[in-house]
């Protein structure tokens, strides 16, 4: 058990939270969610104790195990990937690295002598035996191929050595398993791996997160950090969703009916004050007034922008026609592949980290040449691409409401721009940063205002979920859902994908699959095909 008493967090005059005094309970699965900047991350590093908060105290039942997942993701680059797995037992790594050094040893003390009669006791009463191919269990989970376990950590880019290091909090099997934003650079198939995994840890388990789809299914209750303190509710994202709303239209419905029952008292009062017969009703509802209380509805921290994509010219019937296209850098991405998109299609390319899904929704936006083959694009085509890097479109010494300002229509005033990034939460000063000191959830803000701003009629967007919180993510789906037009995305966003795609291309190693679908219909099917 993990409680807080008290916890308070400043930063000079700003108080992230305050008072904040929780209980998580053993057993429980915890979705700690909140607001870009409201100190989810802060929180857990009190938890975890790397940070001092300004008040308070954490307290962990005894005995209590911690495993945290590390965000230094070159610390354990001396290392392999199997060893720095294995690392997450401390006391089976230090028993492994013992008998190791006694091992290589050609003469032994009678220390030594004596030591090593019982390390092999100690080592295998540890699960030294089975220690490398539970790891390597993990990293195959992980999407790992067992030519890797051996290389060093420097071999790896930062979303796979972030993979290891879950692996390596996993290996550990803590009481108390805190991670911060586990599913980031993770594919839909490790996702669902770690999911299921998750759900069996006899562990507790505090995630913060901003996958619906991940929270849905692995949290039993959602830690809401929103008032500047901590509310604990039973249930997954969707029960918190609707437990908070209808929390607050109660809270709205009870303030109501005490402002009516106000009114009607002030207007007896007004009415019969000076009234000697009703001077003592007039009294006694004084007193009445006098106890009614209003309770504040404080305002929240989360707010969401505005996203509604509106094409500026009408999609003809022919959109996207591609023919025999392939693709190969150090090995072939894809070859000889043909598919035809139409107006009102909405297509989601999905597939492993590194597959090609960028490189194929580049092809098929004209973004990049194939080695062979063709893309045609119909007159009427007008696309608008949101792209996995934005530093491929944002100048980073450029302020954000100039950049912006290049694709308004000629003669959009300041103040109307001004507006306009107002709705896409860019408030006063902020517009006038520079793009290069944005933050992730910022740049992609700003790159979906310009697609707004372009108005085309075809939307292209990678992984334009990655930096964004929930509000944001949640109102970009609610905008994708409306737009009419032809829509193609790379996601690894489960419910993203869920509840906009009616066709997905699955890039695999042998091949795009092309199926005309939904995404549960697509993973029907292709547990019906394994059947088979």
């Amino acid at each position: 058990m993990i409680t807080t008493s008290k916890i308070t967090m400043r930063f000079s005059k700003t108080a992230l939270f305050e008072d904040v005094s929780v209980k998580f309970v053993p057993g429980n699965r915890y979705g700690l969610i909140g607001a870009n900047g409201s100190g989810k991350s802060t929180f857990m590093k009190i938890l975890t104790g790397q940070l001092e908060p300004s008040e308070g105290t954490v307290t962990i039942g005894p005995g209590c195990t911690l495993g945290y997942l590390r965000q230094d993701h070159s610390a354990f680059d001396e290392y392999t990937i199997l060893d720095t797995v294995c690392m997450g037992n401390p006391k089976l790594w230090a028993l492994h690295c013992e008998r190791e050094l006694l091992y290589s040893k050609d003469e032994l003390s009678d220390e030594e002598h004596d030591r090593c009669s019982h390390i092999e006791h100690d080592f295998g009463e540890a699960g030294g035996y089975t220690m490398e191919s539970e790891a390597a269990t993990l990293l195959v989970g992980l999407g790992f191929t067992e030519d890797l376990f051996g290389q060093s950590m420097t071999v790896l880019q930062g979303g796979f050595k972030l993979r290891v290091l879950l692996a390596q909090v996993l290996f550990g099997k803590p009481d108390l398993l805190m991670l911060d934003e586990p599913t980031n650079h993770l594919d839909m198939e490790s996702i669902e791996w770690l999911v299921e995994l998750l759900q069996d840890y006899k562990g507790m388990i505090i995630t913060i997160s901003h996958d619906r789809f991940f929270l849905n299914q692995v949290c039993t209750h959602i830690a809401d950090l929103d008032f500047h303190e901590i509310r604990l509710f039973p249930g997954n994202y969707d029960d918190f969703t609707i437990a908070s709303l209808e929390a607050r239209e109660l809270q709205e419905k009870q303030n109501q009916k005490v402002e009516r029952q106000a009114n009607d008292l002030k207007a007896f009062i007004s009415r019969f004050s000076s009234n000697a017969s009703k001077a003592k009703q007039a009294t006694s509802r004084k007193k009445t007034l006098e106890k009614l209380e209003i309770v504040k509805i404080k305002a929240s921290s989360r707010v969401s922008p505005f996203i509604r994509f509106k094409p500026k010219k009408r999609l003809g019937d022919k959109v996207i026609e591609a023919t025999a296209i392939s693709k190969a850098y150090d090995k072939s991405l894809f070859s000889d592949f043909s598919c035809t998109i139409g107006p009102e299609e909405r297509v989601a390319i999905v597939g492993k980290n590194g597959i090609g899904k960028t490189t194929l929704l580049n092809i098929l936006c004209k973004q990049l040449e194939s080695d062979s083959g063709q893309v045609l694009f119909g007159e009427t085509v007008q696309v608008s691409l949101f792209p996995q890097d934005s530093s491929t479109l944002l100048n980073a010494e450029t302020p954000a409401l100039d950049w912006l300002g290049r694709f308004a229509d000629a003669g959009t005033a300041e103040v109307e721009l001004r507006s306009f990034m107002g709705k896409m939460l860019f408030k006063g000063q902020d517009v006038l940063k520079k793009t290069g000191v944005l933050s992730g959830g910022e740049k992609a803000r700003l790159i979906i205002s310009k697609m707004l701003l372009e108005g085309g009629n075809v939307l292209a967007l990678d992984e334009p979920t990655n930096h964004l919180d929930l509000e944001s993510i949640e109102e970009l789906n609610y905008g994708l859902s409306l737009f009419p037009h032809t829509l193609i995305f790379v996601s690894h966003d489960h419910r993203f994908i869920a509840t906009l795609a009616t066709r997905i291309l699955e890039v695999t190693e042998h091949g795009i699959i092309d199926y005309r679908g939904t995404l549960d219909e697509f993973e029907a099917w292709k547990k019906a095909q394994k059947t088979r």
